[in-house]
């Protein structure tokens, strides 16, 4: 490799391990431009049939197709910000779609030949078109589409143009005049030309991030190459495709270059050793474009038939913290040091407020950091990545060892395990090689901390870090294992579960020393604690309480097989780690915007002493417990069902409550239904009240809720004449008429039942009412009745009988209403 520092000469660097999977397979007519969705899960591919098509490259399904022209549509982009997709074609127009209405916005002739391609500003108002008519023309759709400048300055056709994401007042274009030009965006002619090329150059694209100030062009003359624009130098000419190279560009996030052939094939080249790492061929014929997304490791690639969307190793950050909140991140090539002692967190921090820290530069890595991880007292960081691994120094980033391996593990004591790509592992302690062993069984990977743990397809092995014997074979195949300090406790973290085992190092020892091993290890090594449904994606132990983050994107804890949620998190997040004097987990984005929550340590440990049924201890951890912890201490004590425990310590009114109607305490419930004053407790706490028959308090609950429904019960029940006058002015105040009516029936009042009836529309039914109860007063209703109704259906109102005019109708109405003025003369004999 160029540039080795002295300690590494002679030692011969491995490929990258570079994972490559197919996301999307969208089969079509030739494609001739790719584009990603910044936001939704789309590609877009513009057609050489005239069409373009969106694909969702997560439900694999054709979402949405354009009908742009009947010739080539060469270039189509995706402008987020306006819901547009802004298309370019060989009838020389530029057609403005918006993908939501799928309405044309605008189109209007842009060039006198055939457009090539677009590229959008990332900021401002403006995207630039290039053509086979030799210019380069800028649009500001704030103006209507206005041209704004015209570029002229090529020879032949302009394949391709690009805006500098570092400098985006610059741009450059790649012509088949076999030069490179970079132009400004106020001048309509080139600052400066890179030439190199033998034949007309395809495609140019900026290096995204880190601080080299490179271009790279792809051409007809089967190279690629890497320019140097400031000092306006080829600085290296890739060469392996065997046909005319279409497309070329960087990996917007990973250090690596992508091209593409009429060969058929997609080539990935290391960005820092100029080297082929990868050749992929899909047998969809010739490659015309590339497409890609910053902030994501997916690459778009559109061929003769169709188009693909391919996806570049894991999208997590390389990243780790010591126990002193002293963290590092790999930027690239570059490393960041940021201490969370620089970050103000006190009491008045809010849980997942991003915390302004000081990044500093620490140093470089001479290989991509796949991964960063502290050595268990911190002193030192492995960077392991292209098949390598170095160990620097944490203050310093002084460089300790290195060698070869695509797998790196720390034992506690400061010793390391080593598996290279031959699948031999490495075993070394103070930096020297101690032990190296080929297992029987292909390794997947290992696993560190108080036994090293080798993973193979099928079960997951333990062996002692001294002299390597097997101590206990699992039937599982577990993403990450995770131990805690004291060597105690793992968890096994599978794909749909996760298991907290117990390991008894003491027993497992004997086991060994007496040779009482079987082919499976020692079995009374490990016991099964708790499984818990949920999907770890990474986690760390607190004492013996796991942190972790799951699928679904929350914050939680394990507690002796309790899950408590810390946080619903908005977006996916990283766990950094715990620091014990703060109280706080910290996490962090894969732009490293840093976050944290409360986890107070003093909580933690009350709950494992509860656990442990050691209550005199908790008795004595609770004074040390922020009174804004104490609810969540009391809900973990009702989950264990210590409920009046739980209703001593809780301090919210409602939690109290709840617990208190548990324990049917009627008089703490009453007290808490005081404080908060409302009308459903009051229902909750009248039910209990009724159930425990203090029909006192039933009333009073029943009379704050406003529960009319409820008295009705009570007053009925009890036979109580005055509540049911109450009741029934109570009711009709607050319109509940019906129970206004029962109580009125009830205490024989039909006067008032006949008014309540006719006040409230129902004079139909009062004058049913008055021919059974008060015959005396029918007339006078049904008058009523027939006048209401004659202003609906005057024949209907005049079939209205009265019985004074009508007494043939109502032949018992007469004996009904003698039998009624006898018994209220005292008659009652004979009536």
């Amino acid at each position: 490799k160029p540039n080795h520092t002295p300690w590494r000469q002679g030692y011969k660097a491995t490929m990258v391990r570079l994972d490559v999977k197919r996301k999307l397979t969208a089969r079509s007519d030739r494609v001739k431009s790719v584009d990603i969705h910044p936001t939704e899960p789309w590609v877009l591919s513009s057609l050489y049939n005239g069409q373009i098509h969106i694909w969702n490259y997560q439900t694999q399904t054709l979402v949405k197709t354009f009908e742009v022209t009947d010739l080539p549509v060469r270039t189509a982009k995706f402008v987020a910000k306006k819901q547009w997709v802004i298309a370019g074609s060989d009838d020389m127009y530029i057609r403005v779609f918006n993908y939501n209405t799928m309405k044309k916005v605008k189109a209007w002739e842009a060039h006198s030949d055939y457009i090539r391609c677009f590229a959008v500003h990332p900021a401002q108002s403006f995207f630039l078109s290039s053509s086979d008519d030799m210019s380069i023309k800028l649009w500001d759709w704030d103006k209507n589409f206005q041209n704004v400048m015209t570029f002229e300055g090529h020879t032949h056709y302009v394949m391709m143009v690009a805006f500098n994401p570092k400098d985006t007042n610059t741009f450059a274009t790649a012509s088949l005049d076999r030069t490179i030009k970079v132009w400004g965006l106020n001048s309509p002619t080139p600052y400066f030309t890179l030439e190199g090329h033998e034949k007309g150059v395809n495609s140019v694209d900026y290096m995204m991030d880190g601080d080299k100030p490179y271009l790279v062009s792809g051409a007809d003359d089967r190279t690629v190459k890497v320019w140097d624009y400031q000092n306006k130098t080829c600085v290296a000419t890739l060469e392996g495709h065997t046909a005319n190279v279409c497309c070329a560009c960087f990996h917007p996030e990973l250090p690596f270059i992508v091209s593409g052939s009429e060969d058929g094939t997609v080539r990935i080249w290391n960005a820092n050793t100029w080297r082929a790492e990868k050749t992929l061929n899909y047998s969809m014929d010739r490659v015309w474009c590339l497409g890609n997304l910053r902030g994501t490791h997916s690459v778009a690639v559109g061929y003769d038939e169709g188009a693909i969307l391919i996806k570049f190793g894991r999208e997590e950050p390389a990243f780790s913290m010591d126990s002193t909140g002293k963290a590092i991140w790999a930027k690239h090539n570059e490393i960041l040091t940021v201490s969370m002692k620089s970050a103000v967190v006190d009491a008045n921090t809010a849980d997942g407020e991003r915390l302004a820290v000081s990044v500093k530069e620490l140093g470089t890595t001479e290989v991509y950091p796949r991964v960063l991880r502290h050595s268990p007292n911190g002193r030192f960081v492995v960077v392991v990545g292209e098949g390598e691994y170095t160990i620097y120094t944490a203050l310093a980033w002084r460089n300790k060892s290195f060698g070869a391996g695509v797998d790196f593990v720390w034992e506690p004591s400061g010793g390391y395990a080593v598996r290279d790509t031959a699948g031999r592992i490495r075993i070394f302690h103070n930096f020297a090689e101690t032990k190296s062993v080929k297992v029987d069984f292909s390794v997947d990977s290992l696993f560190g901390g108080h036994l090293l743990g080798v993973k193979s397809a099928k079960f997951l092995n333990f062996y002692s870090w001294s002299d390597f014997r097997l101590v206990r074979r699992i039937e599982a195949t577990p993403k990450a294992v995770y131990w805690s300090d004291n060597g105690e406790l793992l968890c096994i973290a599978g794909d749909a579960a996760f298991y907290v085992l117990r390991y008894d190092a003491a027993l497992a020892a004997a086991a060994l020393a007496r040779g009482d091993v079987t082919d499976d290890g020692v079995e009374e090594a490990f016991s099964v604690l708790h499984e818990v449904s949920e999907r770890v994606r990474a986690g760390q132990w607190v004492g013996d309480c796991f942190v972790y983050t799951n699928s679904q994107n929350r914050l939680c804890y394990c507690v002796g097989g309790n899950v408590v949620t810390i946080a619903h998190l908005e977006r996916h997040m990283y766990l950094l780690g715990y620091i014990p004097k703060d109280n706080r987990v910290y996490l962090v984005d894969k732009s490293f915007a840093v976050v944290s929550f409360r986890l107070h340590l003093s909580v933690i440990n009350y709950q494992m002493a509860v656990l442990r049924d050691n209550m005199e201890l908790a008795k004595q951890l609770l004074p040390q417990i922020p009174q804004d912890q104490l609810p969540r201490i009391a809900q973990f004590l009702e989950s264990r069902g210590l409920l009046v425990l739980s209703m001593e310590i809780t301090t919210e009114p409602e939690h109290k409550f709840e617990l208190a109607l548990q324990l049917e305490d009627l008089a703490i419930a009453q007290r808490m239904a005081e404080v908060l004053g409302q009308d459903h407790k009051w229902k909750q706490l009248g039910e209990l009240a009724i159930a425990k028959c203090n029909f006192e308090l039933a009333e009073q609950c029943m009379q704050r809720s406003g529960d009319c429904a409820g008295l009705l019960l009570l007053y009925t029940s009890m036979g109580d004449a005055d509540g049911m006058v109450k009741l029934a002015a109570l009711a009709r105040e607050k319109g509940e008429n019906n129970v206004a009516f029962a109580c009125l029936l009830q205490l024989g009042r039909v006067d008032d039942c006949l008014k309540l009836l006719c006040d409230t529309g129902r004079v139909s039914e009062a004058a049913f009412l008055a021919r059974t109860y008060a015959p005396s007063r029918v007339s006078a209703i049904v008058k009523q009745w027939r006048t209401e109704l004659s202003a609906v259906n005057q024949k209907a109102a005049e079939a209205l009988a009265d019985p004074l005019e009508y007494a043939n109708l109502f032949p018992d109405l007469t004996w009904v209403c003698l039998s009624l003025c006898l018994r209220a003369c005292g008659v009652t004999q004979g009536c």
